[in-house]
Formats: structure tokens, C-alpha cells, sequence
């Protein structure tokens, strides 16, 4: 598949463009620096091999003049944009998935897998100790990032992204843990006591589920 990826400065983003190109996709990265792209060493990937099939395109997800039409031809975009600013209010989440979406209608491709996260809903079948943390503490703490990761949701789920067959995928708390491919999902539901997931297994699942009709118009979780 060719597919165009926006965040893979970031951990998660840099295992998705690492798995996307092992598995033999055709990838564009959008990114505002390139030079911290990680692309493949020439030395070890042969001009056949995955740093062939990398485009890099610099650009930010807030400025689409730079990258909006090279989104045609392309069969999915994958998003992992965030924030590391807990701070001040952000707009990367919603302005840019709007970008993105608005790109993509205009240039007929449909399919997106976008970030949010777990801790968004505190519903009362999660254990209590889980359920204070995440309200007074995480909530608190990520208040802005959840902010507009609420306002994404709204988007995608709105008529502005009528005909995009969009997944927003709600993982727990993130590590560095290895790649394991096992892990847990619930659409349009909750898991029973997430815990935790690696970017590497994140990765693996909006990677390996870009062709899955069953998660088009969906919210899902995904935990070990």
C-alpha cells in the first residue's frame, strides 16, 4: 500500500514508519523537521530496500499549503500527531486532523487512522483506584492534549468528515516495551481493565488494520 504518515517524529510514529516500511509499504512522512525523520541507513538498506520506498515531505499538520497535494494516489493516511506541550491549549489534534481530513476529501482518498486516548472516559465499571487516578490525576494533568482530542472525536464523528472511513484508537498508558503483537480490542466499547500498551504494538495495530472494515466509523480501544 502507499501510505502517508504524519507524526513519526514522535515514538509511536517512529515505530509505525519502521513497521510500514519493513512490511514493504510505500510510505510518505510529513514532518516539520526532516532531519529527525528516522530514516533507513543507506548503508543497510539497499536501493531496493526500505529507504526506496520513503518519501519525506517536510510540513506541519497545521500549515496543510506544504503538503495537501501530495495526498492523492495515496491509499490511507495514519496519524499519530501529539503534543509534549502540558502546558498551554493545543490545536494539533483537532485543526490537524481537520487539515488532514479536508486534504483527503479533496483528493479522494478515504481511509484514516487517527490517536486519542483511553483516559478521555472514566466510566464507572473501571476499579475505583483506576477510576480516581485518571480523573485527578491524569485527566488533570494531560487536561489540554484530552481537550482536543474531545474536539477530534466531535470532528470525525461530525457531516465535515462525511465519506471518510476514519478509526480513532484509544490506547492506555504508553512504554517503550518491545513488540509483542498480543494485545486486546474492544470497538466501540470498553476494555475490562486496560493496563498498558508499547508504541510498538500501537503501531502494530493501526498498521495491520488499515484494511479492516469492521473498525471504518469506530472508536477502539486497545490494551494488553
Amino acid at each position: 500500500m502507499k501510505l502517508m504518515l504524519f507524526g513519526v517524529t514522535g515514538g509511536t510514529g517512529a515505530q509505525l514508519l519502521a513497521q510500514a516500511l519493513g512490511a514493504g509499504h510505500q510510505v510518505t512522512a510529513v514532518a516539520r523537521d526532516p532531519a529527525r525523520v528516522p530514516v533507513p541507513d543507506p548503508v543497510t538498506a539497499p536501493a531496493a530496500g526500505p529507504g526506496a520506498r520513503l518519501t519525506v515531505l517536510p510540513g506541519d499538520a497545521l500549515a496543510p499549503e506544504a503538503w495537501r497535494h501530495a495526498v492523492a494516489g495515496h491509499d490511507a493516511v495514519l496519524s499519530c500527531l501529539g503534543s509534549t506541550d502540558r502546558k498551554h491549549p493545543t490545536t494539533v489534534y483537532s485543526q490537524g486532523t481537520r487539515n488532514i481530513v479536508e486534504a483527503m476529501r479533496a483528493s479522494g482518498v478515504a481511509r484514516l487512522l487517527c490517536l486519542s486516548s483511553a483516559g478521555l472516559d472514566v466510566t464507572p465499571d473501571v476499579p475505583l483506584p483506576q477510576r480516581l487516578v485518571t480523573r485527578y490525576v491524569i485527566q488533570r494533568l494531560y487536561r489540554h492534549g484530552y481537550a482536543d482530542m474531545t474536539r477530534m472525536e466531535s470532528f470525525v464523528r461530525s457531516p465535515a468528515a462525511d465519506g471518510t472511513a476514519w478509526t480513532v484508537v484509544r490506547p492506555p498508558m504508553l512504554t517503550d516495551g518491545p513488540l509483542t503483537r498480543t494485545y486486546r480490542t474492544a470497538e466501540n466499547g470498553r476494555l475490562d481493565r486496560p493496563k498498558s500498551l508499547s508504541r510498538a504494538d500501537l503501531a502494530h495495530y493501526l498498521l495491520t488494520h488499515v484494511d479492516d472494515l469492521r473498525t471504518h466509523r469506530a472508536v477502539v480501544e486497545v490494551a494488553y
